[in-house]
């Protein structure tokens, strides 16, 4: 999967980067306007993360340039500009999401995975794995088609799971994933541990075929059971 930076702060940038690298992406970047035009109109990506202010340009016009060139690349814009008016006009442009800075890298990798599995399956945003199907958009769960009751912060966790199967996930990144870096260290794992006991049990009792497993010492993975 290959994907494009467009950002043209240099940190923040090369962050974004290497956290997607570790996610096996190829990665490309650009930083600046004219640069990102040019790799746009010579290359195709499966996802590009779109900065709106740009030097030599604005982010919206390498959105137009892309709805001329009747392209399918997903777009998710990273901006620091929380205003109404450019999410109305970036998604009216054909952008797919819309994250607004400050965000937290999980979050970012967990759109990203999100955009790129629409764009496979032409549009259906549903997220499965063994007999268990999420739908993001409308934050609900099933197990075999049967609705699986959870609060937000179950769905929260059980989504950053599924995204990332059979990878084990420390505590803090649980607990980032679900409050960003808008947390208390202490509370917020005490909470995650009650909630990961709390979703295991719902997944059990549903009948699910994927379970969260503790890794001593580390944290937690989903993965499907053998049945």
């Amino acid at each position: 999967m290959k994907i494009l930076v467009v950002e043209d702060e240099r940190d923040l940038r090369e962050t974004i980067c290497a956290s997607l690298q570790k996610e096996k992406f190829i990665v490309e970047s650009a930083a600046d306007f004219y640069s990102a035009l040019d790799k746009i109109n010579d290359y195709d990506y499966d996802c590009i993360l779109l900065d709106i202010m740009l030097p030599g340009g604005s982010g919206l016009d390498l959105l137009r340039e892309l709805k001329r060139l009747r392209r399918s690349d997903s777009v998710l814009i990273i901006s620091a500009k929380d205003s109404l008016d450019d999410k109305v006009d970036g998604l009216e442009l054909g952008a797919d999401d819309y994250l607004t800075k400050p965000f937290h890298l999980a979050e970012l990798n967990a759109r990203i995975k999100s955009l790129i599995r629409r764009r496979q399956n032409n549009g259906d945003i549903s997220v499965k794995l063994g007999n268990l199907t999420l739908y993001p958009d409308k934050r609900q769960a099933e197990v075999d088609g049967q609705a699986l009751q959870l609060n937000r912060k179950e769905f929260d966790l059980l989504y950053y799971f599924v995204v990332n199967p059979n990878r084990v996930i420390n505590k803090m990144s649980l607990a980032e994933s679900v409050w960003g870096d808008n947390i208390d260290q202490a509370d917020s794992l005490d909470f995650i541990y009650s909630q990961v006991k709390n979703l295991r049990k719902k997944l059990k009792l549903a009948g699910a075929t994927v379970e969260v497993k503790a890794v001593y010492g580390f944290g937690y993975k989903l993965s499907e059971i053998d049945v």
